[in-house]
């Protein structure tokens, strides 16, 4: 039996960014975007998923973000999780690689002993690549990047096939280690029905509060209390909570700034036609030589 946790996050679609979406600061302002669940961690949740098919236990999941990130959670209880926690806080806002695994390590700690931490290799909104071995290290246990493959685990020792320039590669590490999925490591099972009409009614306490600012008729207190006996409570851990630092989160905690932000916009010039025959072909080749894209 193992304990897996998957870090997940909502990322704004990058594919609709555009100049408008972006702060005086240099960040973006997620309220302006779409949201979608990173691909990566979705992979990482399948992998852990698969650990508790094969050798049993359980999968929680947790992200740091806005009360509307909460979305995602229920996405992954779809999928199969057993738990979610929602970490937010305005202190939380603006974290750059460095606090937010400082304030995700809090939160994994806080949720109790685990084998194995998965996360997605990094995230299309930053493509950094670095809260994962970051939480690793703070965590104190060794790590598995580009995994793509759990191919055993047993007598406290995982063997992962991860992917290299190159290749693969079979590592071996002793739990806990934290691991991070390629996007492309796995195929990652579709909702569940029954799990969908189970779980679409999950909240997190700021959704519960909304609700209640919306009803007089509702109170905080018996609302959380009805959704915790019908196991549709996601819990929310704020900076109070996790007894974390101030100085080390949010804008605050985030020594890497944006020195500045640029609206590349790509434009054709005029249109040249080369006839299909071959001295057309023959001139389109020494076109193409001449601007030293061939040659």
């Amino acid at each position: 039996m193992y304990r897996s946790i998957v870090m997940v996050k909502q990322v704004p679609d990058t594919a609709n960014i555009s100049g408008k979406v972006m702060r005086d600061d240099g960040t973006v302002n997620r309220s302006k975007l779409p949201a979608i669940f990173n691909n990566e961690d979705v992979c990482a949740l399948e992998l852990a998923l698969q650990v508790k098919e094969r050798y049993g236990g359980t999968v929680a999941v947790v992200t740091m973000g806005p009360p509307r990130a909460a979305d995602v959670l229920r996405e992954c209880l779809f999928l199969g999780a057993d738990e979610a926690y929602l970490v937010t806080d305005r202190k939380f806002a603006g974290a750059d690689t460095l606090a937010t695994s400082y304030v995700l390590s809090a939160a994994i700690k806080k949720i109790g002993e685990f084998d194995f931490v998965f996360a997605g290799r990094q995230a299309i909104d930053g493509d950094t690549a670095q809260v994962g071995p970051q939480t690793a290290e703070k965590l104190g246990v060794p790590q598995i990047t580009y995994a793509e493959e759990i191919l055993e685990v047993a007598d406290g020792r995982a063997k992962v096939r991860k992917k290299i320039d190159g290749g693969d590669e079979v590592v071996e590490a002793s739990l806990p280690v934290l691991l991070t999925a390629l996007k492309d490591a796995v195929e990652p099972r579709p909702f569940s029905v029954k799990r969908v009409m189970k779980y679409k009614g999950a909240k997190a306490l700021p959704e519960l509060e909304k609700l209640t600012e919306e009803n007089s008729l509702l109170y905080i207190d018996k609302l959380e209390h009805e959704y915790r006996e019908r196991k549709l409570f996601i819990p929310t851990f704020t900076a109070d909570d996790l007894d974390v630092d101030p100085k080390r989160c949010g804008l605050h905690g985030s020594p890497t700034k944006v020195h500045k932000v640029e609206s590349v916009v790509l434009a054709g010039g005029d249109p040249e036609r080369f006839e299909p025959t071959k001295e057309g072909l023959g001139a389109l080749v020494d076109k193409l030589m001449d601007d030293h894209i061939l040659g």
